[in-house]
Parts: structure tokens; sequence; C-alpha cells
């Protein structure tokens, strides 16, 4: 196990470890513990009360956070014909469809997010599948980034929608805004997202669902928080 530094120790001491933080009390502690000279990123994790090695028990979903992550997202839009004006009109960074899908086969990977029609999954699919898939932008319906209304999906990625889901240990990773962001955006951004999750609990996990939730920044300690 990696040692931490002088500086981690010092933050980490601020934190009561036997203590679960109620969420204002957490909001408030992981911006004064975020002092990299970046605007670090607050991220939850959220220990789920699944098993992970059953499909029908893992967690995926997205959430509209109220105030956003506070990261730009740089959108790639795989339509055809009118529904390309639709994506560049809602704000599309990118769009294009086989001349779209050849660029990125080729090594091309300057977007965040990949949002595309249904008529273009089977193109995007057995082109990209390997390349997209490993990276989780392969364009998914249960994550809300295919269908008809492509530009209804450029604007929610674009106003703060992002995309949960559970990883192998059955733990949920998410950002939930910046260091910069008020203590009183993060309280609500996290609100929202523990919502969503409890929203998508699979019919088959018994017992307790959200086992534990811990906020931290990017290079502070983690708190755990009551929700």
């Amino acid at each position: 196990m990696p040692k931490h530094g002088k500086r981690y120790r010092s933050l980490a001491e601020k934190v009561d470890t036997d203590k679960i933080y109620s969420v204002e009390e957490a909001s408030k502690l992981v911006k004064e513990l975020a002092t990299a000279k970046f605007d670090e990123t607050v991220e939850v994790h959220i220990r789920l009360g699944i098993d992970s090695k059953k499909s029908d028990q893992n967690v995926r979903s997205t959430v509209a956070l109220p105030h956003g992550t506070g990261k730009t997202v740089r959108v790639l839009a795989f339509a055809k014909g009118e529904k390309q004006a639709e994506a560049t009109e809602a704000g599309a960074d990118f769009v294009g469809d086989d001349d779209m899908v050849a660029k990125v086969d080729g090594g091309w990977f300057d977007f965040d997010a990949v949002v595309a029609t249904p008529d273009m999954m089977a193109a995007i699919g057995s082109k990209l599948g390997r390349v997209l898939g490993p990276k989780g932008l392969l364009p998914n319906p249960k994550a809300g980034t295919v269908g008809p209304n492509i530009g209804e999906i450029v604007k929610a990625l674009k106003s703060g929608q992002i995309e949960f889901r559970n990883d192998k240990t059955g733990v949920l990773h998410a950002p939930i805004g910046k260091a910069s962001f008020s203590a009183e955006q993060l309280a609500e951004n996290l609100a929202a997202l523990t919502k969503a999750v409890e929203g998508a609990k699979p019919e088959t996990s018994k017992g307790i669902f959200i086992r534990n939730v811990y906020l931290t920044s990017t290079m502070g300690p983690s708190i755990q928080v009551a929700v």
C-alpha cells in the first residue's frame, strides 16, 4: 500500500474516521480539504448491496445533476441526414456518420461522450465496439445515449447529465462537481445522484441497498456521508 505524503496526512487528520457526516457537513469539509493548485473534482463512492457477479443485479442509469459537473463535455454524435443538423443545433461538438466511424476507427479520441441514432448502431457496434467498449463510451439505450431524439440526448449531456454504473466490486463512482462549487451545489448534486441510484435498485437486490457513501476530492481524503 503506497504511503501518503505529509500534505495528505495533515488533511486526513481533519476527518473523524469514526464519524458519519451529514451531507451539509461533508459538502463543506470536502471543499476545505481540496487544497491542490487546480480545481479538484468532487466524487462520490457508493458501496451497494448487490452481487455484481449477477447480471440482473448490476446498476446502470443516468441522472441530470442540477448544477452539472463543472466539466465541459465534448460530445460526438453519430447521425445521418437531417439528424446531423439536429445534433449540431443541440450543441454536439463533432457530428458525422460513416466518415466519423472511420475517423474513430483510425485512432481519433478527442471527445468525452458518444451518442447515436438507432440506425447508426450496427456500424458503430461492428467497427467501434472493440475500441469504444473498453473506454465505456459505446452508445447504449440504458445509458440514455441512443435514441431518435438525438438533439435532446445531446442537450442532456451538455447540461450535466452523467451516467453511473457499479464496478465489479459493487461500488459506484461518480463525479458531482468541482471544489469551486458551493457546498449547497455539491449537496444538491449529491441528493440528485443518490435519489437516482435508489431508483435504479434491481428488484433482485435484497437487504440494505446503499451500504456506505463517501465523498472525496481528487487529492483529498474520503469522508463518510449519511444519506
